[in-house]
């Protein structure tokens, strides 16, 4: 009987290290991280005309945690939003570590930092968990969405350290069917207004009769404002049909 590909690497020992390639070019390791991020809860972004937008699923399955801490929309800065899936004490160092550069950049230069900083050091800091033994890689992949020179930007780093702008995109769990309505369904032209009622219309489609408002916390920066603004439960409703 013939043993699979991926097994047969597990007896050899291939997946014992972040930094050791199978003989067909693969990190397991790191393609195991990638599981996990299919594992958390899902969260959605979107570029609008005016301004970008985040949805993040909190997933809260036990009614004993107060909801509050149970948080999934970051800012970064004022005008920086951002959210993950898989294992969030993870995310919770890199989010430290992009605050920590953003309030270094309006000391030293007086001024927000871009967007594309931040994610750059967030996918650094991943791709080097990649690299040298020792340490596992981080089990996260982020969406991160803010403003720069009254242009809105969206991007999404992954576990191996990758980063690129999205026009929308999705990470978690059934990020591949959200992203098949995303192709077919977004337009340039929508308002964060317009954004949100589509964001709950894919959701409330994917969850069914497990769909609660009070399960989502929603972020957004328009170009104009520059000013995280966070919408969580009754601030919601007005966008369900």
């Amino acid at each position: 009987m013939d043993i699979p590909t991926e097994m047969q690497h597990q007896a050899m020992g291939y997946d014992r290290a972040a930094t050791m390639f199978s003989p067909d070019g693969h990190l397991l390791q790191v393609e195991y991280a990638e599981k996990t991020v299919r594992l958390g809860s899902s969260s959605i972004g979107l570029v609008c005309k005016d301004g970008v937008l985040i949805i993040a699923d909190r997933r809260i399955r036990d009614k004993l945690i107060a909801p509050e801490s149970a948080n999934k929309i970051y800012e970064i800065d004022e005008h920086i939003v951002a959210t993950a899936a898989g294992i969030l004490a993870d995310a919770r160092m890199l989010i430290d570590q992009a605050q920590l550069l953003a309030q270094q950049n309006r000391v030293t230069y007086g001024s927000p930092i871009e967007p594309i900083s931040v994610i750059r050091l967030i996918a650094d800091r991943k791709q080097m968990f990649t690299q040298y033994g020792g340490a596992r890689p981080y089990g996260v992949a982020f969406l991160l969405g803010g403003i720069n020179k009254n242009e809105a930007h969206l991007y999404t780093s992954d576990v191996t350290g990758n980063y690129f702008a999205y026009k929308a995109n999705a990470i978690g769990e059934n990020d591949e069917k959200i992203k098949e309505i995303l192709r077919r369904d977004y337009r340039e032209d929508m308002t964060i207004d317009d954004g949100l009622r589509f964001s709950l219309k894919i959701f409330k489609e994917l969850l069914e009769k497990n769909f609660d408002l009070e399960r989502f916390d929603a972020g957004y920066v328009k170009t104009t404002d520059l000013k995280l603004v966070r919408l969580h439960g009754d601030d919601l409703k007005k966008y369900i049909k």
